[in-house]
Formats: C-alpha cells, sequence, structure tokens
C-alpha cells in the first residue's frame, strides 16, 4: 500500500493524511482503531482499538535509526519490575522508495492521565505517597538490569563525547565531566510520560543504557518552574542526584536549558542557571555540603 505522506524524512503527523497508515496498522495486528480515539503528534499517532488496547505508531527517517534498531517498546517488554504498560505484539515497515520507516507497537491500555500535559510541569500535581513509592521502586528496578541498548534522549545516542560536549559548551569551567556508572534509563522521564494518580511509564522507544541519574534528572529539571515538586524529587531520588554522575545529569539537563540558545521565556530558564551555579561549584569541590546532601532532611508538603 503506497503511503500518500510526502517524501520529505521529517513530516508532521498531526496535519498529514494518515487513514492509509491506520488502514495498514488495522490488518497487520488484526484490530480495528477506534478513529475518535486516535491522538496525533508530530511524529507520533496512537489510539484505543476494538479489543481494548492501545496502539502506538511512529514515523522516522534512517538519520534516526540507528545500529541498534528502533524496537525499544518490545525490547523493553523483558524488564521486571518496572511499572509500563504490556507489550503485545508490533510490526515495523518501510515506506516505498523512501529512507523512511513506520512502525506500530499494540500494547496494554493505560486509563491513567499523564500527570504533565507536556513534559514540564507549572503546577504541583499533588501525588500520593504511594505514587512516588513506586516511582522509586521501578527506577530502581530498571537501574539493576543490564542492557546491550544505549539510550537515546532528544533523538542523539548518549556517549561520553556527548556528555562532555553538551557540559563544556555551556560550562567549560568544568573540567571533568568522566561518568562512572552507567545503567539502563528509559530517557525520556519527562512528566508526559509518566501517569497518575496510578503510577505507570510510557514510551520505551529510546531506553538504554546511560549515566546514573539520566533520569532522576530529567523529572526533576523538567520540575523546577514547581519548587516544591523538584525538592520532591530531589527527595526521593537523593540517591542518584547526590552521587557525582547524578549532579553531571542535573547539569547536562540544564544546559540543555541554559545554553546559547536559551529561550528567554522558558519557565525553567532561571532555575536552570540557578542550579547550575550549584552544581558547577559543588562539581569543582567549592562547596563541602552539596543541597542534594542537605535535603536529606527537607520538610516535605503533604500530598493527599
Amino acid at each position: 500500500m503506497a503511503s500518500s505522506l510526502p517524501t520529505a524524512a521529517d513530516v508532521d503527523l498531526r496535519v498529514q493524511p494518515i487513514d492509509d497508515v491506520l488502514e495498514r496498522v488495522d490488518q497487520a495486528l488484526g484490530v480495528r482503531l477506534e478513529r475518535n480515539t486516535v491522538v496525533r503528534k508530530r511524529r507520533s499517532i496512537g489510539g484505543q482499538t476494538d479489543h481494548g488496547t492501545w496502539v502506538r505508531i511512529e514515523r522516522r527517517g534512517f538519520d534516526r535509526i540507528s545500529e541498534q534498531g528502533w524496537n525499544g517498546i518490545e525490547a523493553a517488554a523483558v524488564l521486571r519490575d518496572v511499572i509500563m504498560p504490556q507489550w503485545y505484539r508490533g510490526f515495523a515497515w518501510r515506506e516505498r522508495e523512501q529512507p523512511v520507516m513506520w512502525r506500530a507497537d499494540e500494547l496494554e491500555l493505560i486509563t491513567a492521565a499523564p500527570v504533565g500535559k507536556g513534559a514540564m510541569v507549572l503546577d504541583d500535581p499533588s501525588l500520593q505517597d504511594s505514587w512516588w513509592v513506586s516511582l522509586n521502586a521501578s527506577l530502581d528496578a530498571l537501574a539493576a538490569h543490564r542492557t546491550p541498548r544505549i539510550a537515546t534522549p532528544d533523538t542523539v545516542m548518549i556517549t561520553q563525547d556527548v556528555v562532555t560536549s553538551t557540559i563544556s559548551a555551556v560550562f567549560p569551567e568544568v573540567t571533568d565531566t568522566t561518568v562512572s556508572d552507567w545503567v539502563p534509563a528509559h530517557a525520556d522521564l519527562t512528566w508526559a510520560n509518566v501517569m497518575g494518580p496510578e503510577f505507570c511509564v510510557i514510551d520505551w522507544e529510546d531506553w538504554g543504557m546511560a549515566p546514573r541519574g539520566l533520569d532522576s534528572a530529567t523529572l526533576w529539571g523538567n520540575a523546577l518552574a514547581v519548587p516544591a515538586l523538584s525538592e520532591r524529587v530531589v527527595h526521593e531520588r537523593r540517591r542518584d542526584l547526590e552521587s557525582r554522575d547524578g549532579q553531571l545529569m542535573a547539569l547536562f539537563f540544564c544546559a540543555k536549558i541554559a545554553g546559547p540558545h536559551a529561550y528567554v521565556e522558558d519557565p525553567l530558564l532561571n532555575p536552570a542557571r540557578r542550579e547550575a551555579a550549584r552544581l558547577v561549584a559543588e562539581l569543582q569541590g567549592h562547596q563541602t555540603a552539596p543541597r542534594f546532601q542537605q535535603d536529606r532532611t527537607l520538610t516535605l508538603p503533604a500530598h493527599h
């Protein structure tokens, strides 16, 4: 079945015709995507099926598919003790005569909503203690696994060179950016990919080995506009964030926000700059008691 989409690799699926894609997926998976539930994003499509499941469809150009492939959601099915949607089946196909591939995965339907409407949050979601218990258990279980996959946050496979170049470009005074501990990470642990009030983590397409603390730092950084929430992340994930690798990952996040192309109206910009100054001082050894360690005694707000 020929695609009616433009030939360019980077297409916006929110505005392009997708009827033929949905029909292909229906036939291949033996389900019927309920058209009134379909959610369209720039590079992916999702929707409920008549079997009470969820199907996620993504389009990628060859330039965004590494040698490890892009079956992350399927590969994540082997992870134990991590709360995520169960994976049932999937298939992929190449767009005719184009350096582009499609992939569709059928998953357990999760009825809880994302904690955030986007990657960051601007209001405290008042998550219950049980939510944080599940978050900690899942991230700790994930870190205990091993995988040949390499995490790909922001479509770039994370390596020591990427960590060094990202931090050094914005904070050249930090001369030692060596990561010592690499563990499996979700690699896109934003508030849009964690569900609540019942905890679950979705969108596992880019998970793999990464510096310890990448996920904790990503969740923390995207909460900087809500101080009570960012402090709660620090409190819950202090074992990651107190480590040198965790501090590097926090600075890695800040470098992406506060770099030369910073968006001046970004709600994260000013808090990221403040946190970056602190992190640089800590990494240079100018402070003997990092704030992350001081926050062990943090008095947390009540969450109901």
